[in-house]
């Protein structure tokens, strides 16, 4: 009886074996079903944006402002919309990609376990916080609160430099968890070689780590700033009240492509609509080049931390 269990435990396993392959290739097929469904989607929404901005994609889009009830048809642009976001979007950068890996390196190279798990939840956190929640806090910290960063922000007022920072705090634990991600792909022999000659840690993270994951701290960079360049939420509260002239001044408020949209999008004049198309057309072709580099560079810095 034991000798007939034994040949016959693998006599039912090959039994099975046909069940098992059809419930691997119905499994495969669900797989390529749910990537067709998202990668439909992606191109149902690229059509459908490019075929009602491709007609107004002209230079005077880029280079021509806003004119205010024009009472004959004259030629408009969103050039101050596209300034105001190179603005605010370059200092949103400038002020989260330094903390950001600050933050990164700390956690990686020098916290303990028990501080590195409380600071990547609380990132984790944030990062999952809506954007809208975002821009009320920093319109009750700086526009109604006057809370001042150095001198920058007019107290009371919307400013780039408030939207600025709203775009920021979205932008930091993106920052700073993809470049944790890229830490942790460093070989420990080169941590261990260089304190093996007696230099010390802090050198050893910015002299031999660092350099090592330039290629993902830029990638994520792209894929922050590509986040958020198509917030509107944050900016409705603390950079939206302007005029039509272009403004490199980020103690003003500044337009900005995202609400330049959303208010174009609530005219009655059909033009409108049109421009508020085309920009969106812009925004969004930046958005898939951004990610679409973002890809390639973390690519190709996985395979060159990996081949050492």
């Amino acid at each position: 009886m034991t000798t007939h269990g034994r040949l016959g435990g693998p006599a039912r396993r090959i039994d099975h074996l046909p069940r098992r392959k059809a419930v691997n290739r119905m499994m495969e097929v669900l797989a390529w079903l749910a990537a067709a469904v998202a990668v439909g989607l992606l191109g149902l929404v690229v059509y459908s944006v490019v075929r009602r901005g491709w007609g107004a994609l002209n230079l005077d889009l880029l280079t021509k402002t806003p004119v205010q009830f024009a009472l004959t048809p004259v030629k408009q642009g969103l050039a101050n919309a596209f300034v105001g976001t190179i603005v605010i979007v370059g200092i949103a950068t400038l002020v989260a990609l330094p903390v950001g890996i600050l933050v990164a390196l700390y956690l990686n190279e020098f916290a303990p376990p028990s501080v590195r798990n409380v600071v990547t939840l609380v990132l984790d956190v944030l990062n999952g916080v809506p954007a809208i929640v975002i821009g009320i806090f920093v319109y009750g910290l700086v526009i109604l609160g006057g809370f001042d960063f150095f001198g920058l922000m007019p107290k009371h007022n919307q400013s780039g430099f408030a939207g600025a920072f709203a775009l920021a705090c979205l932008m930091l634990p993106l920052v700073a968890r993809a470049t944790m991600e890229v830490l942790s792909l460093v070989p420990n022999s080169l941590r261990e070689a260089s304190l093996g000659l007696g230099i010390p840690r802090w050198r050893t993270t910015l002299s031999i780590v660092l350099p090592q994951t330039v290629g993902g701290v830029v990638t994520a960079t792209v894929l922050a700033v590509a986040r958020v360049a198509g917030e509107t939420a944050p900016l409705l509260f603390t950079s939206s009240l302007v005029g039509p002239q272009v403004s490199w001044n980020a103690h003003h408020a500044l337009q900005s492509i995202p609400v330049a949209i959303f208010e174009l999008s609530e005219s009655a004049d059909p033009a409108d609509h049109a421009r508020a198309w085309a920009a969106a057309t812009v925004l969004m072709l930046f958005i898939l080049l951004a990610s679409v580099t973002a890809r390639w560079l973390a690519l190709r810095s996985r395979a060159r931390l990996t081949s050492r």
